[in-house]
């Protein structure tokens, strides 16, 4: 029991003794209104906030001060009327007869099993996927479908998705108060214990949602950092990925508090830099600068392999594109390999180069990049800046596009924006429409008119000999290549598979 004063109540920590997601947090609060107010919106608040067994006031006669009225609300394991709580009808002082101990025990036993109802599949986390925007619905609900697509590539299961408009973005909890409230009435509901917002939050934001919510707070940029830390498999890859996910981590630090400690470990706290979190900024700084290091030593590697492709005149070409494009399909079609290929975002993250041949004994090197995605984090885009550099030296760029994705018009625009970017725009171009068995003929057609492009399918053999014909035809143009095969002394100490990390 926990007696207040006129100021409040202070609750102590509690989480280790009702830890489970089906329960309530064990207490129920019983206050005074002075005056003849009803439960508040500030009392509902505290019991979805703090997942209270019971929230209860009592009311007073304002003349006799003699106690009135019991108003008791608690949670419900589904929202009825778009709200996730029960408020009673007023039940006169006295004349109170529940058995609290059954209607909690009862209330659990129905979140545990409304939380049935979606069922844990491989993945071993549980989200609400969260989105705030000040323009159109629409465009918000097109790039809440990405963070679904992202937090799958994660490993976490989506269990529900939510869009709010507001007028302007709040500055302490992003999204308004009361749907803060709802969050955390949801998550309890469903089983959550992580919410994944599709902007970049900052630190004081993650602190506020955390502390309200008691739940697990992360943006895209962690997600995507995740994904990548996940991915990671050379030695440049982690080394990149760590140095990312420790400027992400930074400016962090300084708020860190119980609430950060909840970032320690599942979706994005893994990785090469996961038990960093707690270090404090000087060695985090230090770790940096030994990671650039390193960086650079990579550099200066790539850029002894470059010296070697350039003295054996082999052209050089790079797939790039959105991610899940189909750009790994389309290295191992062309040069026959089996580089890894899942219906993932970001299913390849280490760049892989293979020997194209062409007819007449003619060969270039092709090279697997990256995928691109929109708004993609500064500190990512700084961080696997070597990675990047791999591009400049390309003769030839392929930009591959899923036109079966409704979305392809924006990923275009993201991808040349990225480009721009890295200042590649003056390299030959040739735009490419992936799966073409996907969608109808005439569409196709209209569109590679549109963009001046060519359309394949990647799965379908029969359809790359345009896009190799279209491929001498760039490479033709350029002068600084001997094609031909005793020209290309060094090719022999080339191999089948090259990595570029």
């Amino acid at each position: 029991m926990i007696v207040g004063n006129q100021k409040g109540i202070l609750i102590p920590e509690l989480s280790r003794y009702r830890s489970s997601l089906t329960r309530l947090s064990g207490l129920r609060c019983l206050h005074t209104h002075l005056s003849q107010e009803p439960l508040t919106e500030d009392d509902l608040t505290d019991l979805a906030l703090l997942r209270l067994d019971l929230m209860g006031a009592i009311t007073l006669n304002r003349d006799t001060g003699v106690p009135q009225f019991y108003h008791l609300a608690y949670l419900l394991p589904t929202n009825q009327d778009g709200k996730g709580w029960y408020v009673s009808e007023p039940i006169r002082f006295g004349t109170l007869d529940i058995d609290f101990e059954a209607l909690i025990n009862a209330l659990e036993e129905e979140f545990s099993r409304a939380q049935r109802v979606h069922p844990l599949s491989s993945a071993k986390e549980r989200a609400i996927l969260v989105s705030v925007t000040t323009g159109e619905k629409e465009s918000a609900k097109r790039s809440l479908e990405e963070l679904e697509k992202l937090a799958y590539s994660a490993g976490v299961q989506v269990v529900d998705k939510i869009i709010q408009r507001r007028k302007r973005i709040d500055p302490k909890f992003f999204i308004g108060k009361g749907k803060v409230s709802e969050l955390a009435i949801r998550a309890l509901q469903l089983g959550v214990d992580l919410l994944i917002f599709d902007r970049e939050l900052n630190p004081s934001q993650v602190k506020a949602l955390s502390k309200f919510t008691d739940l697990r707070v992360i943006d895209r940029t962690q997600l995507i950092l995740d994904i990548f830390a996940q991915r990671a498999r050379s030695r440049e890859g982690k080394i990149q990925v760590e140095m990312a996910q420790l400027k992400y981590i930074l400016p962090r630090l300084v708020l860190q508090d119980a609430s950060m400690s909840r970032l320690a470990g599942g979706i994005g706290g893994r990785g090469p830099g996961e038990t960093k979190l707690e270090i404090d900024r000087r060695r985090i700084k230090e770790r940096i600068n030994r990671l650039q290091k390193e960086i650079k030593e990579i550099r200066k590697e790539r850029a002894y392999r470059r010296l070697r492709r350039h003295k054996a005149n082999i052209p050089i070409i790079s797939i790039i594109g959105y991610t899940n494009a189909g750009k790994s399909t389309l290295l191992n079609a062309l040069t026959k390999s089996s580089v890894l290929v899942e219906d993932k975002l970001f299913a390849t993250l280490d760049p892989t180069s293979r020997i194209l041949r062409f007819p007449e004994n003619r060969e270039a090197i092709i090279t697997d990049t990256v995928g691109f995605i929109r708004d993609l984090p500064n500190d990512l885009m700084e961080a696997f800046s070597a990675t990047l550099e791999e591009l400049r030296e390309a003769n030839l760029l392929i930009l591959l596009i899923d036109i079966s994705d409704p979305e392809f018009p924006e990923q275009i625009k993201a991808v040349e924006k990225i480009l721009e970017r890295l200042e590649l725009t003056h390299i030959p171009i040739i735009r490419v429409f992936n799966k073409e068995d996907l969608v109808d003929k005439e569409f196709v057609s209209f569109q590679c008119k549109r963009y001046e492009a060519i359309s394949i399918s990647a799965l379908v053999p029969s359809t790359l000999s345009r896009l190799i014909k279209e491929i001498e035809r760039k490479l033709g143009k350029l002068p600084l290549f001997k094609w031909q095969r005793e020209g290309l002394k060094t090719t022999s100490s080339l191999p089948e598979s090259t990595s570029l990390a």
